[in-house]
């Protein structure tokens, strides 16, 4: 494993160093199969495209999928390496990759969709209440939160990472008061840092 200065996942540069020493054992380097199901179900029930954020996009894979089904999708990431890297990984769909605090950052229309996919788990517990109060804030009622999400029962689920695993039972009382839970899924394709812990999820947004 690399040396790396950088210690605190809430920091940019803790990303900057990873990317740029190409140490990303989260990147899958391909759309995973849960998403892809997801997405032709849509095609086939909804009439409209979604407008959908991925936050800390990382290598950003799912955004040229996305892109081509004809979603209007923008991944943002705090880091500038991640965006440098999806970027030139992606460079038919580059404007559509931008560099941005989640936190801060204004869609420039109504979402309809929110990706997660190793975000959540990415940043320390203690900013887990203020990102379930952006996707609340950043979604109108009916919206869907989608994506992957690494729930472990351990009673040190919490204390180790990145990626921090959540308890249940925490991950439920956060989400209970702005999200209902629709579609709950075992994940056959999981990388091994988040095999057998991490489960495909849908939150409508109340």
């Amino acid at each position: 494993m690399p040396e790396f200065a950088s210690r605190n996942p809430s920091h940019p540069e803790f990303w900057d160093e990873r990317f740029e020493q190409g140490f990303t054992p989260w990147n899958r380097g391909a759309v995973p199969q849960n998403l892809q199901d997801y997405v032709r179900q849509i095609g086939q029930t909804q009439s409209s495209l979604p407008v959908c954020l991925i936050p800390g996009c990382g290598h950003a894979h799912e955004l040229g999928f996305l892109s081509e089904v004809g979603w209007q999708v923008t991944a943002i990431d705090f880091s500038p390496a991640a965006v440098a890297t999806a970027k030139a990984q992606l460079s038919p769909w580059a404007d559509r990759i931008v560099q941005a605090d989640f936190f801060s950052y204004t869609p420039s229309a109504q979402l309809s969709v929110i990706y997660e996919r190793a975000f959540f788990c990415a940043l320390p517990p203690t900013q887990r209440s203020a990102v379930v109060a952006r996707w609340a804030q950043l979604l109108a009622s009916g919206g869907q939160l989608i994506g992957y999400f690494l729930i472990d029962d351990a009673d040190n689920a919490s204390k180790k990472g990145p990626p921090f695993r959540t308890h249940p039972s925490e991950f439920y009382a956060l989400m209970q008061n702005d999200f209902v839970l629709v579609e709950d899924k075992e994940v056959s394709d999981s990388l091994a840092v988040f095999e057998g812990k991490e489960r495909w999820q849908v939150w409508q947004r109340k």
